[in-house]
């Protein structure tokens, strides 16, 4: 017994040592935020706002620009413009500014840029930024931004030489550069690690991404997570934090929570990092996304997923921030997981209450640049909840090292300090032993059977809406200038003077072209017959409808030409052209079955966009194989809107004048003239058809009962004979479970009256199901009831069951199990299906 307290007292001793040894550390390494540098670039003027004051640069002690060059003003400044975005220093040669750095260490650099009306046209400009010692932060870089909103790009980097350089240089003789503020400041010590969990697409082998701090990392994405937007002012190091939902997979899966009081920052005894104030401001750990439980059905599982945009094939940085102010005690705690693409997930358990901390991952993201990332409970979690306050993402750019470094030292701190730090290191050691000893002793909690993963499909199919991103961003698109009438001249250039040789086809419209822009972008060109002004209600819809949505799925637009009687559109090329060419009457090679459901499932994806995640609702109305296109990763692409209707969320229907294509018609709109989002689904259902059979929709050369693509195939269908219709190139190819549920997707989308039609979230999600199907390796008899769950194809082990359940699609992507009566399990289905996060 004696024994036993002399060992609690010595527990309890150790304790007060490591919270002292935390008190002291806090203390040695504060931080305050920093008064330089903050520069007003192209003005004399000093602008001060609650917490930052910038300088003008056209007389300053504390840096050096040289040479000075031009500075140019907004000729007429909207109200509504700060002052810091109303000046900009332009260069029509190589510019530097210089800065005296004290102390070295990690650094926060962030340029401003704002084209604004002036003299010289500053969406122009064309250049590099170059730093100290590393090659080009921007390459080739152009502001296209139409969003009325600063484009600012961030920058974190140690420094580690006194005098630092930030350079402009025009990238052609006749270009220039510009930049309207510019921020150069330390950030505190730890703000980046040096080291994270290393995890790629395919999992991870529990190897740690080393030397981090010593790389440059370029801000991508910053997310307050189930709050609004969180405006720099109120950040305590000027960032900006954009709300989550525009990334949302399936919104209907979350809802946002908050608490009105601040946020207290705490040091805890775990595994996890301690926040900071510095690490992410009160407000982000202030509100929540959690799920959106169904408390009636307490074993229902399911995860909220976020797709992001990133680099392809890159290294990201990704932290991941949590505060738990939603349980109400320790026992009602959720035990979380936190998923990372398909393979990967981190348990997250133990999570203290109240206390803010934060996880960071170095990602490697695959060739479809597109990053997803969810969060769910634990099978064995004592509540079914989950929830997430913030993330974000930074890319690591590797090729981005030092050259030459001046050998700099830190300041000698005083004796009292390293006398602190030196007994602090022998007292951390004894802690971290004792710490380690616990962890080893602790009680481990029972193992789970599986983990419940998200769902994605392999090729890099996952899509996300950049609309909201671009509006602050800038164009997500290179050299993208919605709005820009592109000259003429420039277009007949981009052509060689609409050479026939780039002619890549034709149609009642006119001619589309092959072309390369003066920045070197390829585009396609798409010009109406020039003279006769047919077309115009078309051209203008294009216009219209492109300038206001953005999406992987969704051909963008990048400007137009109304000069001399002419209405020319230029859209983004897409390498391998129409649908259509790459399943019939062409010598292309043949689509195998997974490509085919990929392209289905991408298209699906831009018309569900079109439908709900537009402003207003758009109906496209004219879908087809020809209006699909593939990008050279045979992305598929919905393309030409010139007969779409905007304003669908508002109203039942739209009555207009029946327009589209013989044989893609839907029935009910041809009778009634009603147009619902319904008629696109009809067209999209004899898409499907043409993917899977490799013939027109409509054929006259064939005899009478197949002349009609879709009734053709839909009597077959329902003879339970649609694998006798199949390209015959398929044949064998196809799982039979794949065809089944594609061929009833199909027939759903081709029902008669359009209230029986999916939309088309749900044929996204019945496509992912057929997609999923395809992938497994078994090959086994149709079921008899194909709508049940994949599971009963498989034997099955004796393991407890949980029953399955329901969701809605509200925007695209992942989909959701259907509640059919059918039973899960919780092992093997999901591992050979890859359906592992329970949906």
């Amino acid at each position: 017994m004696e024994k036993f307290h002399g060992h609690e007292i010595f527990v309890q001793l150790l304790r007060l040592l490591l919270l002292l040894l935390l008190s002291l550390q806090c203390l040695s390494s504060d931080y305050t935020p920093p008064s330089k540098y903050f520069i007003n670039c192209g003005s004399s003027s000093t602008i001060s706002d609650t917490t930052r004051t910038f300088v003008g640069d056209v007389s300053s002690d504390s840096f050096t620009l040289s040479p000075k060059q031009e500075a140019v003003e907004d000729s007429s400044p909207s109200p509504a413009t700060s002052q810091l975005y109303r000046t900009a220093r332009l260069f029509r040669s190589p510019s530097s500014y210089e800065f005296e750095i004290d102390p070295i260490g990690i650094y926060l650099v962030r340029l401003h840029f704002f084209p604004f009306s002036s003299s010289t046209d500053l969406f122009t400009a064309l250049f590099d930024v170059s730093v100290s010692g590393l090659p080009l932060l921007l390459h080739n870089f152009t502001v296209q931004n139409t969003s009325n909103l600063p484009l600012i790009k961030e920058f974190l980097l140690t420094i580690n030489i006194s005098k630092f350089i930030v350079k402009f240089k025009p990238s052609q003789g006749s270009s220039f550069a510009f930049v309207n503020a510019i921020e150069v400041f330390n950030a505190p010590d730890s703000f980046i690690p040096d080291s994270a969990l290393l995890v790629t697409p395919a999992g991870s082998n529990n190897s740690s991404y080393k030397g981090i701090s010593s790389r440059v990392l370029q801000k991508v994405h910053r997310i307050n997570v189930g709050g609004s937007d969180i405006e720099p002012n109120s950040d305590t190091l000027w960032r900006k934090w954009v709300p989550d939902d525009p990334y949302l997979f399936n919104k209907s899966a979350a809802r946002n929570r908050s608490v009105s009081t601040e946020t207290s920052y705490q040091q805890i005894l775990s595994e996890y990092k301690d926040s900071t104030r510095y690490i992410a401001p009160p407000l982000v750990y202030m509100s929540a996304k959690e799920m959106n439980k169904n408390d009636s059905d307490p074993l229902q599982f399911f995860n909220i997923s976020w797709g992001f945009d990133v680099s392809k094939n890159a290294r990201h940085l990704l932290r991941v921030h949590f505060c738990d102010f939603i349980s109400l005690s320790m026992s009602d705690n959720p035990w979380l997981n936190l998923y990372i693409y398909s393979f990967f997930s981190e348990k997250i358990d133990n999570i203290p209450l109240g206390a803010p901390f934060f996880l960071d991952f170095v990602v490697v993201s695959d060739d479809s640049g597109f990053l997803n990332v969810s969060i769910g409970p634990q099978i064995l979690s004592p509540v079914n909840n989950s929830f997430l306050n913030g993330l974000e993402i930074m890319e690591i750019m590797e090729e981005l090292r030092w050259v030459s470094m001046e050998n700099e030292s830190k300041k000698k701190n005083t004796p009292l300090l390293v006398g602190l730090v030196v007994g602090g290191l022998a007292l951390f050691c004894i802690v971290i032993v004792v710490l380690l000893m616990r962890s080893k002793c602790r009680k481990e909690k029972p193992a789970e059977a599986s983990h419940w993963l998200p769902v994605t499909v392999d090729g890099g199919l996952s899509s996300h809406s950049r609309v909201y991103e671009a509006t602050i961003h800038g164009s997500p698109v290179p050299h993208l200038n919605l709005g820009l009438k592109i000259p003429f001249a420039e277009i007949q250039s981009a052509t060689k003077n609409f050479s026939s040789k780039l002619m890549v086809g034709k149609g009642g419209f006119g001619k589309v072209y092959q072309g390369t822009l003066r920045n070197g972008m390829k585009v396609a060109v798409k010009r109406s017959q020039p003279g006769h002004g047919q077309g115009l209600p078309e051209f203008q819809t294009e216009i219209f409808v492109l300038s206001k949505i953005r999406h992987r799925h969704l051909v963008s637009l990048i400007g137009y030409c109304d000069e001399r009687n002419e209405m020319i559109l230029v859209y983004e090329f897409m390498q391998n052209g129409t649908l259509r060419n790459h399943l019939y009457d062409s010598d292309l090679p043949c689509l195998s079955w997974k490509q085919r459901l990929e392209i289905c499932i991408g298209a699906a994806r831009g018309l569900h966009y079109l439908h709900t995640g537009s402003e207003g609702g758009i109906i496209h109305r004219d879908v087809k194989s020809t209006n699909i296109l593939l990008d050279e990763n045979f992305v598929a692409k919905v393309a030409d809107f010139g007969l779409s209707r905007a304003g669908l969320l508002h109203q039942t229907h739209v009555s207009t004048a029946v327009k589209g294509t013989i044989g893609y018609l839907d029935p009910e709109y041809f009778r009634t003239q009603k147009l619902t989002e319904k008629s696109d689904v009809y067209s999209f259902g004899v898409v499907l058809l043409e993917v899977l059979c490799a013939r027109p929709a409509i054929n006259p050369l064939l005899p009478r009962e197949q002349v009609n693509l879709a009734e053709w195939v839909m009597v077959r269908q329902k003879e339970g004979l649609l694998e006798h219709v199949i390209d015959p190139l398929l044949v064998g190819k196809v799982n039979l479970n794949s065809l089944r549920k594609f061929g009833e997707t199909a027939e759903k989308c081709l029902q008669e009256d359009g209230a029986d039609r999916p939309t088309m979230g749900d044929v996204v999600w019945d496509l992912e199901y057929a997609f999923q199907l395809q992938q497994t390796a078994v090959q086994r008899e149709p079921l008899d009831d194909s709508t049940n769950d994949a599971s009963s194809t498989f034997p099955l082990p004796n393991v407890q069951r949980y029953p399955s359940y329901s969701l809605s699609i509200d925007v695209t992507h992942v989909p959701t199990r259907r509640n059919d009566g059918s039973e899960t399990t919780e092992s093997e289905v999901f591992s050979q299906l890859r359906i592992d996060d329970g949906r």
